[in-house]
């Protein structure tokens, strides 16, 4: 089973997707706008990517640029403003065996597969 936190709206996660099911992949599809993720979801996604919290953040967005650009915070207030406002998290969030890898560009999910 393959997961993918998935935003419709959004190009790089619809090929993404794509990408996926061209491959025969079981796909899980979660759109994390409607099913937001938990603050130990968010955290474990993290771990899973190897990156730091600051690294999963959309920095383009205006919520990020009204409330949080320029910010020191710690990890764990990164990991809350994404549980607060999921629209922070960068996507697609591709998972596959325990390794996850962020879908940009697209074909970087052939990384885990």
């Amino acid at each position: 089973m393959t997961t993918i936190y998935h935003n419709p709206r959004c190009g790089k996660s619809r090929d993404t997707l794509k990408i996926l099911q061209e491959k025969g992949e079981n796909v899980n599809v979660i759109e994390y706008l409607k099913d937001c993720p938990d603050y130990n979801k968010v955290k474990e996604l993290v771990t899973m990517l190897g990156i730091p919290p600051i690294g999963l953040i959309r920095k383009g967005e205006k919520v990020f640029k009204e409330q949080y650009k320029g910010k020191e915070m710690s990890e764990s207030d990164w990991i809350q403003a994404m549980v607060d406002y999921p629209i922070l998290i960068e996507r697609p969030i591709v998972i596959k065996n325990h390794n996850a890898v962020i879908g940009r560009p697209p074909e970087k999910v052939d990384e885990i597969l």
